[in-house]
């Protein structure tokens, strides 16, 4: 398994690859709800790679100049409950902070949340984020 920073328009194509077989295609989710305005040429993409096919990926992009959003993260099934969530989901942090961000956050489905909660993420006090397809919580972690 290898986990690359997704800087060629073909890595970020695996970026997208992940998300539309397990988010669009599993939950009916139209692709123009699933790529929004933070999907660009210039947004970073983390994804991992077996062998030569991506099986997951996290986007990051600033929200102010001290807090990185890590979003979209996904893991193809046959590919969860291995680690490779947690890999991703670190090696976003890591990139981040190299960047020079001192929060990452994320906004976890309800189902989710324990999986956060392992890695050190802090939900914050405001209510459910409710968006077109999942209610989400807002969680934050120091770098």
């Amino acid at each position: 398994m290898e986990i690359i920073r997704a800087t060629t328009t073909a890595e970020q194509a695996g970026a997208y690859y992940v998300r539309i077989q397990a988010m669009a295609r599993k939950h009916h989710i139209p692709l123009q709800v699933e790529f929004d305005e933070h999907d660009t040429p210039e947004t970073m993409y983390i994804v991992a790679v077996d062998d030569y096919l991506p099986v997951a990926t996290c986007r990051l992009y600033p929200i102010d100049d001290s807090s990185m959003m890590l979003g979209r993260i996904v893991v193809l099934p046959e590919y969860r409950r291995q680690g490779v969530g947690t890999q991703v989901v670190r090696a976003a942090e890591e990139w981040a902070r190299q960047l020079g961000y001192a929060t990452a956050v994320v906004e976890s489905r309800e189902n989710k949340t324990h999986f956060y909660e392992t890695m050190g993420y802090v939900a914050d006090d405001s209510k459910a984020i409710v968006g077109d397809t999942f209610t989400c919580y807002r969680m934050m972690k120091k770098l």
